[in-house]
């Protein structure tokens, strides 16, 4: 299955942007997927997963700004991100939870104050 993000954009900080992935194959069969994110010059950190049965979870640090979703019948998980901050800005990939070891490209966020 490939995954592919899209819905990256440059916003100003309080801003709001929804990312999309879209899965070449069954999502539903994948089981947990996850929004991951890396920030220039980090490591890349888990943003957000959600399981098959709609088991969530959030990195501390966009607890009450993001919301992650999915639509198995589209193959398509989402993640809408409000009240934006600088700190988001990185590059996005969808994966699943555990990752894949191939990763897409990934959609670059850019927050500015």
């Amino acid at each position: 299955v490939q995954l592919q993000a899209s819905g990256g954009g440059s916003v100003q900080a309080g801003g709001s942007l929804r990312l999309s992935c879209a899965a070449s194959g069954s999502i539903f069969s994948i089981g947990a997927m996850g929004w991951y994110r890396q920030a220039p010059g980090k490591q890349r950190e888990l943003v957000a997963s959600i399981t098959r049965e709609d088991r969530i979870k959030y990195v501390d640090s966009v607890k009450g700004r993001f919301t992650i979703s999915r639509v198995n019948a589209k193959n398509t998980v989402y993640l809408q991100m409000n009240s934006l901050k600088p700190e988001d800005t990185a590059v996005y990939y969808c994966n699943a939870d555990p990752p894949f070891d191939e990763w897409g490209k990934g959609t670059l966020v850019t927050v500015s104050s």
